[in-house]
């Protein structure tokens, strides 16, 4: 028994981490497909940015309120509830023939998507290897930038090789959360049950007490990542489609392959450095590297805009993997899903809602100059991050 429990364990970790991946890849798989579904269904780039957006409002609302449900009913309920609520939103999503059926979608996926954020990443941490401590971290930050960058890169493909993209890339995501749903119940219990379950459901975000100033000296640093993944994922691809000209399925969803592909490898890169060194790097490649796309978007060269694409996504993954090495090792085990419902709720907060913005202020300034504001904003706000953390605190 004693040697069955560690195996057990590691096959926890594993099955975790591939759940995160492939909830990841469903997260990005959808954006290539809106330039075709917005001349199919016909709706106004303002609605665009609705769509974005309720998702993002369901998912902060799901995360306020069960945000930490896995640390009173266990993981596994709640994990195994978010994949089969997942199928169903990607189902809906697939036949959706019109705007209120995206709508609708959107919300679902947004539910479960806050339902699977805290109790996954806290799950991982729980299934940590002994041998290899702070891997939770690592790839806590590396499978779920990997799995956009996967979902993307997938759905992009197949736009442009076959007719039935849609079916191959839905039918195959919803296939996989019913067979993850499923799947999780034969890893042990990490959370066992315990009271507080009615409490805990009642809207509200909290920081364990013993996190709390490592959390909050780290916000700065988390607001300038998810910020600037904001603005790429959701403006990027079309500044490939309409300053730089590329029609490509794939081209455009080069974006978000980059950025989250640079950062996964960033993060794994910067596995054996401190908290400290990752998080400072991480706000500085934030601030050149956004500086470089303006730069490129001014001078119209598609591959500079690439490149520079490259390092800000270095920034961004490493920012996120230098917070959570700060903060998860301060909580205890029945805490850790309140503590990520918390770091979420801020990551998604400073995603969704400058995304918001820009989608009302391109309607009102056009694309490009509404990039280059929202760019120049970031690279200011990572500079002062970096340099807050770098004169605020010696750890």
């Amino acid at each position: 028994m004693t040697q069955s429990m560690p195996l057990r364990s590691l096959t926890g970790f594993r099955i975790t981490l591939a759940g995160m991946a492939v909830m990841m890849a469903g997260a990005s798989a959808p954006s290539p497909f809106y330039p075709v579904l917005q001349q199919e269904i016909g709706f106004s780039a303002a609605m665009l940015t609705g769509i974005f957006a309720v998702y993002t409002v369901a998912l902060l609302a799901s995360l306020l309120v069960t945000g930490s449900l896995s640390d009173h009913v266990g993981r596994r309920p709640v994990i195994s509830g978010g994949f089969a609520l997942m199928a169903l939103s990607l189902l809906l999503f697939w036949q959706a023939g019109d705007v209120a059926g995206l709508m609708v979608a959107r919300v679902l996926q947004g539910i479960a998507a806050g339902m699977l954020l805290s109790a996954l990443s806290a799950a991982v941490v729980d299934f940590e290897p002994q041998d290899r401590p702070g891997s939770a971290s690592v790839w806590n930050s590396v499978i779920p930038l990997g799995g956009l960058a996967i979902g993307a890169l997938a759905a992009g493909i197949l736009m442009d090789v076959t007719e039935m993209a849609e079916a191959d890339v839905f039918g195959t995501l919803v296939a996989a959360y019913v067979l993850f749903a499923a799947v999780i119940w034969s890893i042990p219990e990490t959370a066992p049950r315990h009271g507080g379950v009615w409490a805990s459901l009642r809207p509200r975000i909290g920081v364990p007490a013993t996190a709390a100033k490592a959390f909050w000296r780290s916000a700065p640093a988390v607001i300038a990542g998810w910020a600037t993944g904001g603005l790429y994922l959701a403006l990027g691809a079309p500044i490939i489609r309409h300053v730089f000209g590329a029609e490509h399925h794939l081209t455009q969803a080069s974006v978000i392959v980059l950025l989250c592909a640079a950062g996964a490898a960033a993060c794994y890169a910067a596995r054996g450095h401190s908290s400290r060194q990752v998080t400072l790097y991480g706000t500085t490649a934030l601030s050149i590297g956004t500086a470089l796309t303006l730069a490129a978007i001014a001078w119209q060269s598609l591959p500079a805009y690439l490149a520079a694409l490259v390092i800000a996504g270095t920034g961004f993954g490493t920012c996120f993997y230098g917070v959570l090495r700060s903060i998860v090792p301060t909580v205890r085990q029945d805490e850790r899903g309140e503590l990520f419902a918390a770091l979420f709720t801020l990551s998604y907060l400073a995603f969704g809602l400058p995304t918001l913005l820009a989608g009302i202020a391109v309607g009102a300034f056009g694309l490009t100059a509404t990039t280059l504001g929202y760019g120049t904003l970031i690279v200011l706000f990572s500079a002062a991050a970096g340099l807050l953390r770098k004169f605020g605190t010696s750890s």
